[in-house]
């Protein structure tokens, strides 16, 4: 039976790209040694960074002035790396969920930071809209998706002051206009790579201007300068990334994502929306494209485990939704198919005819 996986992270990655990365476990480039025992200082590996970073300044449209370093530790150390290096004075921050409140907390131990806006008192189920940016704050921090909640900015702000983005989630889903953002960064597990690697977009002449002392770890400096290789890097992880750019813009770029994403959007919610025993759960609006969570209808609350028995043994993977939400979650990053898509809803709709 094939399997569809809704993971949310770590995710599903294109077949091609788990394939040409296990080969180069194996044997990287025919050079008789496995890529998990070689140096990233071997000549052979050099050039698989060069071109990681090359395809996320093209597929991207990176203006001149942006490094692009891979680093460890998640988003979850950039929640702290981010305000290290950038917050001067103060910053704003809109607490769109989980992930945004943990990035604010880590930023409160650097400096002034504010609570533009929330959606908290609804359980993150909307997007803040009627909010205004200080023109006194050094950057506004956004996260464009929300993976727990279901919530998504897919777009730019248009505000006066510099950006930072946690793109975990949804990078390379549609085009951005990076010369709006300071930083964007993200983990590569749930729409670039296998867990192990993070991401980081950072405008040079915006480093160094920070009034503290920086670990050197932990200031970005030493990572552009070094060109991610200041100490050991997650190398199969970078590697895995680089399959994937390969097959980003071997698959029509960001542009060509952005198109398959609201084709499966229509797809999915327009089930959730017709069928008679689930409902979305965040405002329409602000619905993502990412992760797509829903919940049985009130009077149908007790079929939430059989529906996830039924889709599970008609090969659905990673359905269930967070545990602060409840009910369901497809996450449909960029490898998932359409036909995925069309599986689960046809789960859906089997399952309507049989209640």
């Amino acid at each position: 039976m094939k399997k569809y996986n809704f993971n949310a992270g770590p995710s599903i990655l294109p077949r091609e790209v788990i394939e040409n990365t296990a080969k180069q476990c194996l044997d990287f480039e025919g050079s008789g040694l496995s890529l998990m025992e070689m140096s990233h200082r071997a000549k052979n590996f050099q050039p698989v960074v060069d071109e990681a970073v090359a395809l996320f300044k093209e597929l991207l449209e990176i203006p001149e002035g942006y490094s692009v370093i891979f680093l460890g530790g998640g988003a979850s150390l950039q929640f702290y790396m981010i305000p290290l290096n950038f917050l001067i004075k103060k910053a704003a921050y809109l607490n769109t969920g989980v992930w945004a409140k943990k990035a604010m907390k880590e930023a409160k131990l650097v400096g002034d930071v504010i609570e533009l806006a929330s959606s908290a008192e609804a359980n993150y189920t909307y997007i803040p809209k009627d909010w205004t940016c200080p023109a006194d704050v050094d950057y506004l921090h956004i996260t464009t998706n929300n993976t727990i909640y279901g919530t998504e900015v897919r777009k730019e702000y248009d505000v006066n002051v510099p950006m930072i983005a946690d793109m975990s989630s949804d990078i390379f889903s549609r085009p951005i206009d990076v010369s709006k953002y300071d930083a964007i960064y993200g983990g590569a597990q749930k729409n670039l790579a296998m867990a192990g690697v993070t991401f980081v977009i950072v405008k040079n002449d915006k480093l160094g201007l920070a009034p503290r002392e920086i670990p050197t770890m932990l200031d970005y400096r030493t990572h552009v300068e070094k060109g991610s290789m200041f100490n050991t890097p997650p190398v199969v992880p970078i590697y895995c990334a680089l399959e994937t750019l390969r097959w980003l813009k071997a698959n029509g770029g960001v542009a060509a994502m952005d198109k398959i994403a609201r084709e499966r959007g229509e797809i999915v919610y327009g089930e959730i929306d017709r069928n008679k025993l689930f409902r979305g759960t965040v405002a329409e609006e602000d619905r993502s494209l990412m992760n797509i969570c829903f919940v049985m209808k009130d009077e149908y609350k007790e079929l939430e485990k059989e529906f996830f028995d039924f889709a599970t043994e008609r090969g659905m993977v990673g359905l269930k939704g967070h545990r602060s939400v409840g009910g369901f979650r497809a996450s449909c990053y960029n490898a998932m198919s359409i036909e995925g898509c069309n599986a689960l809803v046809q789960c859906m709709k089997d399952f309507e005819a049989k209640h």
